[in-house]
């Protein structure tokens, strides 16, 4: 590994709205697409960026987590006051850091920090509505459920979800993940009101994991399925079975777990930073 280059990693958060997702794409319409012209516009030469997890068009991000190298000598933060500068009010840098080499392996490029694979674990909200009505308030940034939900059974239904399963069941066809075996190690929701907050933590998701367990969740909470609804479908492994994928709208990728002695200046999860 070159002792000259360096690795930054940034706390980015975006409204997903106006994004085709993550991943660049030929149209350049996606959030890494703008992220790296903004870091080119500021370091004058491209820059390639590596993700802890790709999110789909009209998702957001409380703290999805970055990485990149470089040989430029920048003061840190100026990595974030200077490429918000040339970025969209929907995208902000919120922290950068120079990330350590492994002191026991530093010339090793696979013992060093990755935004994907030191990950440990993943947090997202889904932001849910639930009014006969819809709100424009809230479009594109919650879902919307206008049938009334029942909490407790939800609760009920979730606690089958939680711990090592095969999630083949509310996998997208599309998903390109090596197993459908997962930790889930907890789901909550709450309720404030009108909105219910579902928060899924596992180690790793599937592609649509977390929507489609959520219209599963919603066909407990309106009454057309029973808590143990959930428990058969996820011993099926049958997709069709579950309800069909929920929208994107309320899905926020919350939070990235790593571990403490890559010293990122991560923010303490919030349930949602306006609730």
């Amino acid at each position: 590994m070159d002792k000259h280059l360096k690795r930054i990693a940034l706390g980015i958060q975006y409204d997903g709205a106006p994004w085709h997702g993550w991943q660049t794409q030929p149209g350049g319409q996606t959030v890494q697409d703008r992220l790296q012209t903004a870091l080119r516009q500021f370091a004058c030469t491209d820059i390639a960026t590596t993700c802890a997890g790709r999110t789909d068009t009209g998702v957001h991000a409380l703290e999805q987590v970055v990485h990149f190298d470089t040989k430029l000598q920048r003061d840190t933060f100026s990595w974030v006051r200077g490429v918000n500068a040339f970025l969209p009010p929907s995208i902000a840098v919120r922290w950068a850091c120079d990330v350590p080499r492994d002191p026991h392996d530093p010339e090793n490029p696979l013992t060093q920090f990755h935004a994907r694979f030191s990950a440990t674990a993943r947090t997202y909200h889904y932001l849910l509505y639930n009014h006969p009505i819809r709100s424009p308030l809230l479009a594109g940034k919650a879902g919307w459920a206008f049938r009334p939900l029942q909490l407790e059974p939800m609760r009920e239904a979730a606690r089958h979800l939680v711990g090592n399963h095969d999630f083949t069941a509310f996998r997208a066809a599309e998903c390109q993940a090596k197993s459908p075996v997962k930790t889930m190690h907890a789901i909550r929701i709450e309720q404030r009101g009108d909105l219910f907050v579902f928060t899924l933590h596992a180690n790793a998701f599937l592609h649509h994991m977390v929507r489609n367990i959520v219209g599963s969740l919603i066909y407990v909470g309106n009454g057309n399925q029973p808590p143990q609804w959930l428990a058969e479908i996820l011993h099926s492994g049958n997709r069709k079975l579950a309800a069909p994928t929920f929208m994107p709208d309320g899905l926020y990728l919350a939070n990235i777990d790593y571990d403490a002695k890559w010293g990122l200046p991560q923010q303490t999860p919030n349930l949602m930073p306006w609730l």
